[in-house]
């Protein structure tokens, strides 16, 4: 009872002790929880972007002595609570001392973590009241350079940051930062680098192979997308615009000229199906060319290949393809007159620039074989392996009297991406100078730089390219020079000029090249090509068209649009197929030939505008023993027809045996090659045999004797008629006997069968039998004469031949 009352009770005081550890251990990890979170929040605070910080302009982007600095951009408040007691602040970070610290910090420019740098304050802010959720506010300030206590030259973060205070957080702390760089060359540096920018005007291919008929051959295009880009506003507009009052090297692709050329003219567009329409920007056109011609002039330009061929894609896939060579050197050697052509200036030709500066030993293989000698590389491919501590120049002797440019990669690369903001397009320029600035405070060292940027920059990255390159020509560290400048310059002894090998070229690139069967299908097209043009009497016509189409199948530009690439190279072969169909043999039906010999007529038809020659046209026996042409189981002729005419080609037969015998008809060029779909037709032999004609001679013979005859027995009873005439004279008779005689003569024959004339009294004269019988004779030769045709009678001659397709069952000539 005892024990009893004590367990439900009061407890003893062991089992208190008991009950509150247990207690406080449970509830240690949930004060301990409560006590963090304000520790939490704050931390979460200050690493969130409560605000966010968009830099939109720093100018000047490189500043010196005596400049004033104007910071301009926005702050927008993405939390959910008012920032009061706002301000905008400049600071001034640590001095970048090298390039890879300039890529750090570019990688985490807005992150609240890194240092902060030194508050320029005083005055240089900006204030706001407060700042609402989802508002941007606007802000601009303006510092003398003096005024940041910039130290040596160099490159320096420089930030702008917003604090302010939240009714969570109600103390004073910085919400959002967003870093940039200040490149400070406070004089004329002692060495300058000296950089080239490549300035491209590369577009996409727009021109097909179809031409017009006319005598002008009007161009036809893909589409109007090429008029966008030269019209005003559009990115080739603008990067001429912006290209002309910078100091660079242009970059040109010779089939953008030749494109825009046409345009000047009168073309087409391709629509829907098979139609096009009339083109309507010859004036705009016009107007590119005359803005280009003045830019370029006195400037140094480079022409690549005629519509930038892919030397990587060639160089993996397309040199096991017989032929593919051929194109690069093709598209050479063009690029030089269409240049000069077109804009009246004599380009440099001497350059290949493989897609991105990557490039192995087989690119630069290609690269080289169609006559450059400076192969356009880049820094991240062409990676220095000597431990040097500085960028050296660009020019690499490669052997072979090659030399590679390296372009610098850090430079080159940093205007892709979306510039569309103005902050990005800002962050771009600042660093670009800044590392710029960088390279040329590494050593005293004289080096000469290239800059390569994308083949196609949008306008955004154009218009932060020429900002850049702006502040680049007025700055204190670089001087412009041409890239046949820098390409010549002294080499670095430490610079690699070890070519990278095959493997190391990027997979990412690989993937976007023109596979073999491009090659392929290019070879076949160019094949068609070739056996076309022999038998034409103006293959310029056909040639040039087709050939610079040929060249445009293997354009850099096609990377990333496999399908369309697929679909050019298609329309090409097919345009071409079409036109060689022009030229084709008329196909024939069946063919009768009634006799031992005939001719048999065969048309080639030419629907072309131009005449073709240097054809030649066989007509084939499958049964020589049977019928032979010529003589020989085949026979050829020579063909010529001018365009829009037919030409009948006939063929001498002979036949040997009667039945059915299948021919062949076959255009050939005159060296061999087989042109177009042969013609086949029977031909069905009726021939006259042996029997049949000695049976013919044998009629002939005896209707040759029976003629005889006749004349023999008329020129006997005129004899004796004469004799009877001179009969009576001589015997004393008078003359009225005659009636007498007359009239038994004239009296009719009474028919009797018992009658028996002997054949001998048949021919005395004045025998009534005989009269009859020459009478009888007479008709029956009078008859003969006008019986029908007979069976055996020779066949006539057929009807003159027709350009028109052969009827079924048709005769041919003999």
């Amino acid at each position: 009872m005892a024990e009893a009352a004590d367990f439900q009770g009061t407890p003893s005081p062991a089992r208190r002790w008991l009950r509150r550890t247990g207690a406080l251990l449970a509830g240690a990890p949930l004060l301990a929880g409560l006590m963090q979170l304000p520790m939490a929040a704050q931390a979460q605070a200050a690493g969130s972007d409560t605000v966010s910080v968009a830099l939109d302009s720093l100018s000047p982007s490189a500043p010196s002595d005596g400049d004033t600095l104007t910071v301009s951009g926005t702050v927008t408040n993405n939390g959910k609570q008012a920032v009061t007691a706002a301000h905008v602040d400049l600071r001034v970070g640590s001095l970048l001392s090298a390039r890879s610290e300039i890529d750090t910090a570019a990688r985490h420019s807005d992150d609240l973590q890194s240092g902060l740098g030194t508050d320029v304050g005083g005055k240089y802010t900006e204030d706001f009241d407060s700042l609402d959720p989802g508002v941007a506010e606007h802000f601009s300030i303006s510092v003398p350079v003096d005024k940041l206590d910039l130290g040596q030259d160099g490159v320096y973060q420089f930030g702008v940051s917003l604090s302010g205070k939240t009714s969570a957080q109600p103390w004073d702390q910085v919400l959002g930062i967003q870093r940039t760089f200040l490149p400070w060359q406070s004089s004329e540096a002692d060495t300058k680098t000296r950089t080239t920018y490549l300035w491209p005007l590369v577009s996409t291919v727009h021109v097909t192979a179809k031409t017009g008929a006319g005598e002008l051959q009007t161009p036809v295009f893909q589409n109007d997308d090429l008029a966008k880009e030269i019209s005003p506003g559009g990115r080739l507009a603008q990067m001429l615009a912006l290209g002309k009052d910078l100091d660079v090297t242009w970059v040109i692709d010779p089939d953008l000229l030749a494109s825009v050329d046409a345009m000047t003219r009168n073309y087409r567009v391709q629509g829907t199906g098979t139609t096009t329409t009339a083109g309507t920007y010859q004036a705009v056109a016009k107007q590119f060319l005359d803005d280009l011609q003045g830019a370029v002039t006195d400037r140094e330009v480079v022409a690549l290949p005629f519509a930038d061929p892919d030397l990587a894609s060639l160089a993996h896939n397309g040199t096991s393809v017989t032929g593919s060579l051929s194109h690069l050197k093709d598209a050479t050697d063009v690029a030089a007159t269409t240049v000069k052509t077109v804009l009246h200036v004599t380009p440099n030709t001497d350059f290949a620039w493989p897609v991105d500066g990557a490039v192995d030993p087989s690119i630069i293989k290609v690269a080289t074989s169609a006559g450059a000698d400076k192969v356009i590389a880049r820094s991240d491919s062409l990676q220095e392996t000597g431990g040097l501590t500085y960028t050296p120049s660009a020019a690499r002797p490669i052997g072979g009297g090659t030399t590679a440019v390296v372009a610098d990669a850090r430079l080159s690369t940093v205007f892709q991406g979306d510039l569309t903001k103005a902050d990005s397009a800002a962050l771009a320029v600042q660093q670009f100078l800044a590392q710029s600035l960088a390279l040329n405070t590494q050593t005293d060292k004289q080096r000469s730089i290239v800059v390569a940027p994308q083949r196609m920059p949008s306008p955004s990255q154009a218009q932060a390219m020429a900002t850049a390159i702006t502040a680049l020509q007025d700055g204190n560290w670089s001087q412009s020079q041409d890239l046949e400048a820098a390409a010549k310059a002294k080499p670095d002894p430490g610079a690699t000029t070890r070519i990278p090998s095959s493997s190391a070229y990027p997979s990412s690139l690989r993937k976007q090249e023109l596979p073999r069967t491009a090659f392929e299908q290019i070879a076949r097209t160019q094949d068609k090509l070739d056996n076309f043009q022999v038998i034409l009497t103006d293959e310029s016509r056909v040639v040039t068209p087709f050939g610079r189409a040929i060249n445009r199948e293997m354009s850099t530009s096609w990377r990333g649009r496999g399908s369309d690439a697929d679909s050019f190279r298609t329309s090409v072969e097919s345009w071409l197929d079409d036109l060689t169909g022009q030229v084709k043999l008329i196909d024939k039906s069946e063919t009768k030939l009634s006799g031992r010999s005939a001719t048999i007529p065969v048309t080639v038809q030419n629907n072309l505008v131009q005449g073709v020659d240097h054809l030649v046209l066989r007509l084939t026996s499958t049964m020589p023993t049977r019928l032979e042409i010529g003589g020989k189981p085949y026979y050829e002729q020579p063909v010529e027809v001018s365009g829009g005419h037919t030409q009948s080609v006939k063929f001498s037969t002979s036949a040997n045996a009667n039945g059915r015998v299948e021919v062949t008809a076959q255009l050939y060029t005159e060296d061999g090659q087989e042109y177009g779909a042969p013609v086949r037709f029977d031909v069905k032999v009726t021939e006259v045999t042996p029997t049949v004609m000695l049976v013919i001679g044998g009629g002939v013979l005896l209707l040759v004797l029976a003629g005889f005859r006749m004349y023999t027995q008329r020129k006997r009873a005129a004899a004796r008629r004469a004799e009877e005439d001179d009969g009576p004279e001589e015997a004393g008779q008078d003359t009225p006997d005659a009636p007498d005689t007359q009239e038994s003569t004239a009296a009719p024959e009474t028919p009797d069968a018992s009658e028996t004339r002997q054949p001998e009294d048949t021919d005395r004269p004045g025998n009534p039998a005989a009269r009859g019988d020459r009478l009888q004779e007479e008709s029956a030769a009078g008859s003969r004469a006008d019986d029908p045709e007979q069976p055996s009678d020779p066949t006539p001659d057929t009807a003159p031949e027709s350009a028109d397709p052969s009827e079924t069952g048709e005769r041919v000539d003999r």
